[in-house]
C-alpha cells in the first residue's frame, strides 16, 4: 500500500528525525506557530546550521557522520558549553493551557493541536522503524580534527569493540580512512592530525596512504588518500571524495551504485536504514603488490593508446568480459590525439545485410594516392571486408593496376582457409574492379557483382566507413608516437589488427576475429604504437644487449613484434622486447635531402642493412694501447657540390630510377622470397645462382683469421618482364657482397664500370638496318664471377645455404662478386683480355665496343653492357663462332635474335628493313607509377605557356611542405631515362623541369605533368632505322637567353644516320652570350665536337660514313666559324670555342646553313607549334 504525505506531515517527520542535539531547534519550531510545512522546516534547518557553522548528517541511530568545523568547537568550550550540555538542557516542559479549546487536525479531539498529538507521533515513528529497521542504540562518536586541512572535523561512528573488514559507503565523510596498517600498498607518516571520540578521548592520525580494494566485477582499484587512524573501528570510504573526483552515486532498491561515466566502478549493499557496504574486498599482500599502480584514468587511456585510439564504449565490452588483464575501464577523458585524427562532418549511413556465413558478402575499397609514399613505396592501400564477421585485411599497392593480382591472392588464401566461395563482392565503379580480367574471374568462379551508382559512394558504405577508420586510427597513432607520415602503411595495417579484435556494433558488440575464428582475441602483447621498444641483440661481449627502436606493430604468421631502428634504419623483427609505454620518442625526422620522395629508393636498397660505424674502423688500433688520442687535424666540414651543377649529367640518377620503374613488387630479402606467391621460383633461382657460384669455384671454406672482418651478403631478387606473346617472364636472384662496408686501399683499389654508351648502341642499330644484319643477343651468367681477386676478402655464407657443420665458417672469395667494389673493374679486365687474345679490338671512342674484320672483308661488332652483350654481323655462322668462344670462357645464355636491351624494345621488320626502337613497355610503367594512366593526352612535350624560373619555387612553408610530398625529382628521373635512350623528342622538355629539381614549386610540378600527359598519348613512339643513302647529318640550334634565371642560352644538337637519330643532347651555355650569334657560335662548337667523335667511331666500325655537313640555321654564326679576325665582340668568348675554327679549316667538318623550318634541332630548344613539331619529328625518325 502506498502512503501519501501532505506537506505537513513531512515536515514534522523531518523534525522527529533530528538527533538529540537539535531538540531546542526542534522544540522552537513545533512550538512557535500553529502550522508548519516541509519548507519552511528545511529552511530554518538551514538558516541554524549557518549559524552555528554545524552541518548535520541526519541518522538518529548515529550510524552517520557528522562534519563540523574545529574553530566552531573552539568557540563552545570557550563559552562554556558542550555537546553534553545541550542533551541536558533540552527543554520538555510547556504549559498547555494555552491549547484549551483547540481541536487536532489529525485525531480531531480537542484539548491539544496536531503538533503535540501522541496518535500522530506514533504512527510517524512504526513507519520510520519499518523503514530503517532495528539498530543498535548505543554508538559511539569519533571526531576527527585534521589540523592540514583548513581544520574540517569528521565524526564516525564506531558500534563494537572489534575492527571489522568491510568499507562503509558514507555520505558525511571528508576522507576515506582505514585502522588495518597492513592494508596500506603505499604509506606515508604524519605528526598532525588526531581523532576525537565522544567521551573527548582521542586518537591520533598515524599516517596517509593507498588500498588497493577488488570490486564487485573483479577488478582492482586503488583508493588514495586514506588517512589510517589505529584505534577506529570501522573502514570508511568517502562518498563526498568520490564525488569532489567525478563519479555519480545513485541508491535504488537497496543498492548503492557508484558510477564514472558509462561504467559502474562501485556497488554498496544496504545493510541498515541508511548504511551501505560496499561489495568487494581488500587486496592485500602479493596481490596487490602485483596489480597495477596506475591510476584508474590512466590505465584507461593506457588501454586505448594499445588499443589503436578504442572508443570508450568498446573498451568497455571488453573490461566486462576480463579480456584486459582483469583491469577496469573509467570514462575516458579528453584525448587531443583523436580530435586530430577523428573529427568529422558527417556520417555515412549504414546498410544492412542479412548474410549467415562468412564471405558470404565481401566489400572491397582502394585508398590513395597517398601523397606520401609509404617505406615500402606504397600509395594505395586495398581493404576487403567480410560483412558476416566484418573482419578486414589490407593490402599495399603501388599502382592501381596491381588490385587485381592483390584480389586474386587473397582470395586463393582465404577460401582454402575457411573452405568456402565467396558469393557476392560489392565495389565501386574504379577501372581497377571493372577490367576485363577482374571481370572474367568472378564470372568464371560465379562471383555476383554489384556495383555503386557512379559518384554514390554512400553505397558502398561498408568499404568507405571502414577506409575512414583505419585512417582515423592511422592519423592518431602516427601524432601519439610522432613519426612521419611515410610510415603511414605501417600504423594501417596495426590499425586493422586492432579493429579485428575490437568491439563492432553491426556483430552485437563482438570482435571481428572472435566471430571470424570463434575464439576470444588475445590482449596480452598489445602495445603502444610508436613506443620505444629495446630489442635483444648480442654484438658482443662489451656490447650493448639491446638496441632502441620504434614499436611499428605485429608481424603476422610470426610471434615477434615488428620494430623499425632509426639508427641502423632498417625494420627487424624480435620477440625479445622490453617496451616503455610511458613515453614516445622525439619527432623522428627522416628527411635526407630536399627531394623527401628519393627516400624510397635509397630505403629498397638498405632496407636489411645497417650503416656501417667509423668506429669499427679504429678498434683495433686504439684496442693494444691506451693512449690519449691528440686532435691533430680539425674536423674537415661536409663538401657539398654546387648548385650549378645540378643539372650535368643526370644520366646515372635517370638509370637508377628507371630500374625502381621496372621493379614489380620484388622480394626485399631472402624471407619475403620463400614466403611469397612465387616461392618456388624464387628458390629455383637461388639453387641456379648457387650452382653457378660453385661451378665457377668462386669461394673455399675457411675458418676467420684472427685480426680479420667479414664482409656480409645478401639476395636480390629481379623479375625481369619478358615481350609479352614473345617470351616469359624471368626470375633472377642474385647473391651480392654488401660492398659499402669495404675499406678503400685495403680491401680495394680502382674502380670501373663496362658500360657502353647509347649513342653506341644506337649507332650499331643504324649500321644494322643499313646493311640488314644479323643482330642477336648474349648474357652473361653471374659475370662478376669470372674477375680475379687480388685481395683476401672474407664474406660470411649465404643465407639460407649454410653448409651443415660449418656454420662458424666464412667464404674466402677467389672470384669477384657481385656488391664487391672492385667487381666490374676485375670482370672487365677479364673479359677484355678475352677479346683482344681473340682477334678483336677495342674501339678507342668506346671502351666498350669491340669489332674484328674477317678474311672476306666483313665485320663482327660486340656491345658490352656490364653482363648483356649484343653481336652483329653479316652472317649468322659468324655469329654463332663468337658465342661458341665465348661459351667456352665463361657461362653463356643465348637470348637469340635481340628483342630487348636495357629496357629498349628492339623490333624488326625484314622485308622493309626496318628496325625499331622502342620503350613503350616503360611508359606505361612510367604513366601508372605516377598515376597519369588515364590522363588526357596533349600533343607537344611542353606548352607556350610555361615560363618557368627560380621565381616559382617555393616561398611559404605551406607551399614547401605541399612540394615536400610531390615526386618530382622521380619523375623527371623516370623521364630522363625515356628521353636518353629513345625520346629526343622529350629533350628539351626535360631540360627545363630538371633545373629545378633541388627546390621545384607548384608551376614545375605542371609542368612534368603536362610531359606525362605528352606520353600518355604517344606510348607508341619509336625511332626507326632504315635503308638510305643518307650518311651521319648533324644539326644544331641555340636560344639565346633562353634561361629566365641566369640569362644562359641553351645549346641543342641531334645527328641522324639514315635519317633517324643517333646522337642528340640539350644544355645550357656555361659562358652567357652577349648576342644570338655569339650563342649560335658556341652551339656550334658544341656539336663539332660530337660530330668528330661520332666519325671517329664510325671510321674504326669500317663505315664510309663521311660526316661532312653539320647545318645551322645562322649565317652570321657560320661567318664567325670561317673568320679567322680578331674581334672585340667575341674576346669574351672562352678559348676553347675557337678550336672549331682549325676543325673547320683543315675541312674535317662543313658548317652550312638551312632554313629555320628544316632544322630539327630547333624542338631542343624551344617550344614549339604542334604543327613545326611534328615536321621535326619526321626529320630525325621519330614514328609512331
Amino acid at each position: 500500500m502506498e502512503v501519501q504525505y501532505d506537506k505537513e506531515d513531512l515536515g514534522l517527520i523531518l523534525l522527529c528525525l533530528l538527533p538529540p542535539s537539535y531538540s531546542t531547534f526542534r522544540d522552537t519550531i513545533l512550538y512557535s506557530r500553529e502550522s508548519l510545512t516541509v519548507d519552511e522546516v528545511y529552511d530554518s534547518l538551514t538558516s541554524y546550521d549557518k549559524m552555528k557553522h554545524l552541518v548535520v548528517k541526519p541518522d538518529s541511530q548515529g550510524e552517520g557522520l557528522i562534519v563540523r568545523g574545529r574553530q566552531d568547537r573552539n568557540t563552545d568550550d570557550d563559552r562554556g558549553r558542550t555537546q553534553e550540555r545541550n542533551h541536558r538542557g533540552k527543554s520538555k516542559g510547556r504549559s498547555k493551557s494555552s491549547n484549551r479549546g483547540k481541536t487536532c487536525n489529525f485525531c480531531k479531539k480537542k484539548g491539544h493541536i496536531k503538533s503535540e498529538c501522541y496518535k500522530l507521533q506514533n504512527k510517524i515513528k512504526r513507519e520510520a522503524a519499518n523503514q530503517k529497521g532495528k539498530q543498535p542504540e548505543n554508538s559511539g562518536e569519533a571526531d576527527v580534527v585534521e589540523d592540514y586541512s583548513d581544520g574540517e572535523l569528521l565524526v564516525a561512528s564506531v558500534n563494537d569493540s572489534k575492527v571489522s573488514e568491510e568499507w562503509i559507503l558514507d555520505s558525511g565523510c571528508t576522507f576515506h580512512m582505514s585502522p588495518n596498517r597492513d592494508w596500506f600498498t603505499t604509506y606515508e607518516t604524519v605528526s598532525e592530525g588526531v581523532v576525537l571520540m565522544g567521551n573527548n578521548a582521542s586518537c591520533k592520525i598515524a599516517g596517509v596512504g593507498t588500498i588497493k580494494v577488488k570490486m564487485f566485477d573483479g577488478v582492482v582499484r586503488t583508493l588514495s588518500d586514506i588517512r589510517y587512524v589505529p584505534e577506529l573501528k570501522k573502514n570508511l570510504i568517502s562518498l563526498s571524495t568520490l564525488d569532489s573526483k567525478g563519479y555519480r552515486y545513485t541508491a535504488e532498491s537497496g543498492v548503492l551504485k557508484i558510477s564514472k561515466g558509462s561504467l559502474v566502478v562501485m556497488k554498496g549493499q544496504r545493510k541498515t536504514a541508511k548504511l551501505y557496504v560496499l561489495q568487494g574486498s581488500t587486496v592485500t599482500g602479493d596481490a596487490a603488490v602485483a596489480s597495477s599502480s596506475l591510476s584508474d584514468d590512466d590505465i584507461t587511456k593506457l588501454w586505448h593508446m594499445r588499443l589503436g585510439h578504442m572508443s570508450e564504449n568498446g573498451m568497455v565490452e571488453l573490461s566486462k568480459r576480463g579480456l584486459l588483464d582483469g583491469q577496469g575501464i573509467c570514462k575516458l577523458n579528453f584525448c587531443e590525439h583523436c580530435v586530430f585524427g577523428k573529427q568529422k562532418r558527417v556520417r555515412f549511413t549504414r546498410g544492412i545485410h542479412n548474410t549467415k556465413e562468412t564471405l558470404e558478402y565481401i566489400h572491397s575499397d582502394l585508398w590513395g594516392p597517398s601523397r606520401v609514399p609509404s617505406r615500402g613505396g606504397a600509395n594505395y592501400m586495398l581493404t576487403f571486408i567480410d560483412d558476416f564477421s566484418r573482419k578486414v585485411w589490407a593490402f599495399f599497392l603501388k599502382q592501381k593496376s596491381d588490385v587485381f593480382s592483390a584480389f586474386k591472392s587473397w582470395k586463393i588464401m582465404i577460401e582454402k582457409q575457411t573452405g568456402k566461395q565467396i558469393k557476392y563482392l560489392r565495389t565501386d565503379n574504379g577501372l581497377e574492379f571493372c577490367s576485363d580480367e577482374f571481370n572474367r574471374l568472378c564470372k568464371l568462379e560465379g562471383i555476383v557483382r554489384h556495383l555503386t551508382v557512379r559518384h554514390t559512394p554512400q553505397q558502398n558504405g561498408v568499404a568507405e566507413r571502414m577506409n575512414r577508420t583505419i585512417m582515423e586510427k592511422v592519423r592518431c597513432m602516427l601524432s601519439n608516437a610522432n613519426l612521419p607520415k611515410s610510415f603511414w602503411a605501417e600504423a594501417a595495417s596495426t590499425a586493422c589488427f586492432l579493429i579485428n579484435r575490437s568491439p563492432s556494433v553491426a556483430i552485437e558488440k563482438k570482435t571481428p576475429q572472435e566471430v571470424w575464428s570463434g575464439n576470444p582475441a588475445n590482449y596480452s602483447d598489445l602495445k603502444i604504437f610508436g613506443c620505444p621498444a629495446y630489442a635483444h641483440v648480442n654484438n658482443g661481449k662489451l656490447e650493448p644487449r639491446s638496441i632502441k627502436c620504434v614499436f611499428l606493430g605485429y608481424k603476422a604468421g610470426v610471434k615477434g613484434y615488428k620494430l623499425w631502428c632509426p639508427e641502423n634504419r632498417k625494420v627487424l623483427i624480435s620477440r625479445d622486447v622490453v617496451f616503455d609505454e610511458t613515453a614516445m620518442l622525439p619527432n623522428l625526422s627522416l628527411k635526407d635531402s630536399s627531394n623527401k620522395e628519393n627516400q624510397k629508393q635509397v630505403e629498397h636498397q638498405i632496407n636489411t642493412e645497417s650503416t656501417p660505424q667509423v668506429s669499427t674502423k679504429i678498434e683495433n688500433r686504439v684496442a693494444s694501447s691506451p693512449q690519449y688520442s691528440i686532435a691533430k687535424n680539425r674536423t674537415k666540414r661536409e663538401i657539398k657540390p654546387p648548385k650549378k651543377y645540378a643539372e650535368a649529367d643526370l644520366v646515372a640518377y635517370a638509370l637508377n630510377v628507371a630500374e625502381d620503374i621496372d621493379a614489380n613488387q620484388e622480394p626485399s630479402n631472402y624471407s619475403e622470397a620463400i614466403s611469397c606467391e612465387d616461392s618456388e621460383k624464387w628458390m629455383f633461382a637461388m639453387q641456379e645462382e648457387m650452382e653457378s657460384l660453385h661451378k665457377n669455384k668462386t669461394w673455399d671454406l675457411v675458418k676467420l683469421p684472427k685480426g680479420k672482418k667479414t664482409v656480409r651478403c645478401k639476395w636480390v631478387f629481379k623479375k625481369k618482364e619478358g615481350t609479352p606473346g614473345v617470351e616469359e617472364p624471368k626470375y633472377k636472384a642474385r647473391l651480392v657482397a654488401k660492398g659499402y662496408s669495404q675499406v678503400p686501399g685495403v680491401d680495394f683499389t680502382d674502380v670501373f664500370s663496362p658500360v657502353v654508351k647509347h649513342s653506341s648502341i644506337r649507332a650499331l642499330l643504324g649500321i644494322v638496318a643499313m646493311h640488314d644484319l644479323e643482330l642477336e643477343q648474349l648474357d652473361v651468367k653471374t659475370a662478376f664471377l669470372h674477375g680475379e681477386l687480388e685481395e683476401d676478402i672474407y664474406m660470411q655464407q649465404p643465407e639460407g645455404f649454410t653448409v651443415s657443420e660449418k656454420e662458424d665458417y666464412v667464404c674466402l672469395l677467389k672470384k669477384s662478386l657481385y656488391g664487391l667494389k672492385q667487381s666490374p673493374r676485375q670482370w672487365y679486365k677479364r673479359f677484355d683480355s678475352f677479346m683482344t687474345s681473340h682477334d678483336f679490338k677495342r674501339s678507342s671512342f668506346d671502351s666498350c665496343v669491340y669489332f674484328k674484320k674477317n678474311n672476306d672483308g666483313s665485320f663482327v661488332y660486340l656491345l658490352l653492357y656490364v653482363d648483356d652483350m649484343l653481336i652483329a654481323a653479316k652472317d649468322k655462322g659468324e655469329i654463332r663462332k663468337v658465342k661458341a668462344q665465348l661459351s667456352e670462357e665463361f657461362e653463356m645464355k643465348d637470348l637469340g635474335p635481340a628483342k630487348k636491351i636495357l629496357g629498349m624494345e628492339i623490333l624488326r621488320d625484314r622485308k622493309t628493313s626496318k628496325l625499331y626502337l622502342s620503350q613503350k613497355g616503360y611508359i606505361e610503367k612510367l604513366l601508372c607509377r605516377f598515376n597519369m594512366r588515364s590522363a588526357k593526352p596533349v600533343s607537344t612535350p611542353l606548352a607556350a605557356h610555361f615560363r618557368l624560373s627560380s621565381t616559382l619555387s617555393p616561398q611559404s612553408d605551406d607551399e614547401i611542405e605541399y612540394m615536400s610530398h610531390v615526386p618530382y625529382s622521380s619523375a623527371v628521373g623516370s623521364l630522363m631515362y625515356a628521353m636518353v635512350c629513345s625520346r629526343p623528342d622529350l629533350s628539351y622538355a626535360v631540360s627545363t623541369v630538371s633545373r629545378y629539381m633541388a627546390n621545384p614549386g607548384k608551376e614545375h610540378w605542371k609542368a612534368v605533368q603536362w610531359i606525362l600527359r605528352y606520353l600518355r598519348g604517344t606510348t607508341d613512339v619509336c625511332l626507326q632505322f632504315g635503308r638510305t643513302e643518307d650518311g651521319v647529318i648533324g644539326y644544331v640550334d641555340a636560344d639565346f637567353a633562353g634561361d629566365l634565371d641566369r640569362r644562359r642560352s641553351l645549346t641543342g644538337y641531334v645527328f641522324t644516320i639514315g635519317g633517324c637519330a643517333i646522337s642528340w643532347k640539350v644544355t645550357l651555355q656555361t659562358t652567357v652570350a652577349l648576342s644570338t650569334t655569339e650563342a649560335e657560335y658556341m652551339a656550334i662548337t658544341e656539336a663539332c665536337k660530337e660530330a668528330i667523335w661520332l666519325k671517329g667511331l664510325f671510321s674504326e666500325l669500317n663505315e664510309d660514313l663521311q660526316i661532312s655537313t653539320v647545318f645551322c640555321d645562322s649565317q652570321s654564326a657560320i661567318f664567325l666559324t670561317k673568320d679567322q679576325m680578331f674581334h672585340e665582340k667575341t674576346k669574351h668568348i672562352d678559348v676553347r670555342y675557337h678550336f672549331v675554327r682549325d676543325i673547320i679549316a683543315r675541312g674535317d667538318i662543313v658548317v652550312s646553313k638551312i632554313s629555320t623550318h628544316e632544322n630539327p634541332a630547333d624542338m631542343m630548344t624551344k617550344s614549339l607549334p604542334i604543327t613545326k613539331f611534328e615536321h621535326c619529328l619526321d626529320l630525325v625518325g621519330v614514328h609512331c
